[in-house]
């Protein structure tokens, strides 16, 4: 039997990533997107595999640039979004054969989501115009006349996202396109943000959306209501007696009876330490009703990775007879699909193990559904799922990542409960290397702490993990309060109180590492990324435990954070105070307030066009760490890269990325 490999940054360039899965209106057929890279550039695809048999998945569409794929309700057509320099438009695609063929005929901008109607005569699709100055042809033709770049100009304060870049004052809007012709016509250009999600009613007369007209929508989501778009009348009405405060993942119960929402009570968006519940209405006559209330479940309880998109939302579905609501619920490191009665009651796991589990849409039979299921060892694949009253049984149809991992060594994590200062009880996993790396009695070790801080560390697969386990280290890897995963009270407690209760579990985390008779509690280092940078900043200015430090796209200081994220916090809300007048409690949660402190060596990564931790962060942390005569070094990566460098950033930075942080714990660790 051959050796098995070790794996490097470069096999980044040969694991395949797999989305979007959608399962075809008889259940014979899945649809999913496939990321890999080509001639040293990312290529995205649509895939097409069986249900039953054998045969292998085979190609749909060679784009490049294509996703967001579609079954039109009688199965014979696909609609997908194809992208180009000069935005995107939707493309359709028969399956008996033929080329794609473009449908729309949008001016530059930029589509997020979109559905067919359940009769097949249009699509619904949210789509926001690019605004005139920052298009590409414009752009082209101040190359011509050597013209500068515009400036950017607003006079809201939601004008950029991290990963999207700056869009000024266009917004997403819902516009109906003829599936025939391609011709479109916009039916809510309301949404303060663009936020909005919608569905569709079974019989395709109706629109329900989920949206927000406030002006202070940024900052209050108790405005947010549910709107119902009559598509024959074009009039619009308010769904009455519902709750105020956020809304999101809207569907429509296949009896047309009954809507369901995540949501909760209150002026914070879905993004909170509180949870987000499972809300059911009458279609016709509101009276929202939380399904989940007595249940300490949050429906946006996200298990971090590096080898599959991080979505930041709840799923939701409906079972075939309308008696059961499904959510996708993040617990424990895990994410498991369970079954909510639609009058309330206790909920049913249907999934089970150390996996994480998602569901794409459902076939006509209400039971067969296309699934994307990954776990610790194994990344993300496509699976087709049978849904009954007490399971989901499963079969796997892509096989994209089978080979590689057969090929290579791969560290398999053991988790392990621990008790902090306090009595809580803290989640934690190590990772030792595998047999094929260089063994040592007592392994240099890191500790690595996830952002969010309100997501959760788990059983996903992590290519840097294993890059590092690769290289000889054993990597520790934990869920502190402050994370989702472990209930409501669990995840508020660092509410205005960064470096509180999470640093009394991180110490916690550090003594069970010392104690650990395979690690050298002399030659441990730590690292993390976004709130996951906070914490590593804070930990250096309070303990010289490790031997080296990495703070990647971090925070440092909350009180100049408050003014240059892209959201933005109002005053008094998740924080205390206001950063112009009122710093204090921003002050003394503050990592840069204590790099007095710090005698720590440490490596800075953040990314130029990160809007979500602003660079300036990073260049407080190096500049401070100079002044005061401590070894640093600082990568910064350019304009063309985002927050989402390490799991979405182009291939090529990723590699750079990696190979910096190896050589730092080479530099740094005995």
């Amino acid at each position: 039997m051959a050796k098995k490999k070790l794996i490097t940054p470069e096999e980044l360039d040969n694991l395949v990533s797999v989305g979007n899965p959608q399962i075809s209106p008889d259940g014979t057929q899945i649809l999913y997107t496939k990321k890999c890279v080509k001639d040293g550039a990312s290529h995205t695809s649509i895939w097409v595999a069986q249900t039953k048999g054998s045969k292998k998945p085979k190609a749909l569409t060679t784009g490049g640039k294509d996703g967001m794929p579609r079954w039109s309700p009688n199965g014979n057509q696909v609609a997908f979004m194809r992208a180009n320099e000069s935005g995107c438009q939707i493309f359709t695609i028969d399956m008996d054969g033929g080329e794609a063929q473009q449908l729309t005929n949008f001016k530059e901008g930029a589509i997020s989501e979109m559905q067919w109607s359940p009769r097949g005569c249009c699509l619904a699709v949210s789509y926001r115009q690019t605004e005139e100055p920052y298009t590409h042809a414009a752009s082209e033709k101040r190359k011509e006349n050597k013209e500068s770049d515009p400036p950017i100009i607003t006079e809201e304060v939601w004008y950029r996202l991290d990963g999207d870049g700056y869009f000024g004052h266009a917004r997403f809007q819902l516009y109906l396109v003829d599936a025939c012709n391609g011709k479109h016509k916009n039916i809510w250009s309301k949404d303060t943000l663009g936020f909005f999600s919608f569905c569709w009613s079974p019989k395709g007369n109706k629109i329900a959306i989920a949206t927000n007209t406030s002006k202070n929508a940024m900052t209050d989501s108790r405005p947010t209501k549910i709107v119902i778009h009559d598509v024959t009348t074009r009039k619009n009405k308010t769904l009455p007696n519902c709750t105020k405060g956020p809304k999101d993942a809207i569907t429509w119960s296949p009896n047309g009876k009954y809507l369901a929402w995540a949501a909760r009570e209150g002026d914070e968006s879905t993004y909170s330490t509180e949870n987000l519940e499972l809300y059911v209405a009458s279609a016709t006559k509101g009276n929202a009703k939380s399904i989940t209330s007595d249940i300490d479940r949050c429906l946006m309880a996200v298990t971090l990775s590096d080898t599959g998109e991080v979505s930041f939302g709840a799923w939701i579905g409906w079972t075939a007879d309308s008696k059961n609501i499904l959510a996708k619920i993040g617990w424990h490191g895990e994410e498991q699909i369970c079954s909510i009665p639609r009058t309330g009651g206790k909920f049913k796991q249907l999934t089970s193990g150390h996996a994480t589990h998602s569901i794409g849409n459902f076939a006509d039979d209400g039971k067969t559904c296309a699934m994307m299921i990954a776990c610790a060892t194994v990344p993300p694949e496509i699976y087709v799922g049978k849904v009954s009253s007490n399971k989901i049984t499963t079969k796997q149809v892509s096989f994209e990542n089978t080979k590689w991992c057969q090929e290579h060594a791969i560290a398999t994590p053991k988790d392990k409960w621990i008790t902090s200062k306090d009595k809580t009880k803290v989640h934690c996993w190590i990772m030792r290397p595998p047999k094929e790396a260089k063994q040592k009695k007592s392994n240099p070790t890191i500790l690595q702490i996830h952002g969010g801080p309100h997501a959760q560390y788990g059983w996903a697969f992590f290519h840097e993990f294993q890059c590092l386990a690769s290289s000889g280290y054993t990597v520790v890897y934990c869920n502190p309060r402050g994370s989702k995963g472990y209930g409501r009270d669990y995840c508020g407690a660092i509410r205005n109180d960064w470096g509180g209760a999470d640093w009394v579990d991180m110490q916690a985390v550090i003594a069970m590492m010392q104690k650990d008779k395979n690690i050298n509690a002399k030659n441990m280092g730590v690292m993390g990324g976004s709130y996951g940078g906070y914490m590593t900043n804070w930990i250096v200015g309070h303990t010289n435990e490790f031997r080296g430090a990495i703070t990647d796209r971090c925070v440092s200081n909350l009180v100049s954070m408050g003014g240059n994220s892209d959201f933005c916090e109002k005053e008094d809300g998740y924080f205390g105070g206001n950063f112009w007048s009122r710093p204090e409690d921003r002050w003394r949660q503050s990592p840069i307030a204590h790099f007095g402190n710090v005698e720590t060596p440490m490596l800075i990564i953040h990314s130029e066009s990160d809007l979500r931790c602003n660079i300036e962060q990073a260049d407080q942390v190096f500049t401070a760490l100079k002044l005061r005569g401590i070894e640093t070094r600082y990568v910064r990566y350019p304009r063309s890269t985002s927050h989402g460098l390490s799991r979405g950033g182009p291939n090529d930075l990723r590699k750079h990325r990696l190979h910096e942080i190896l050589s730092w714990w080479k530099r740094q660790l005995r």
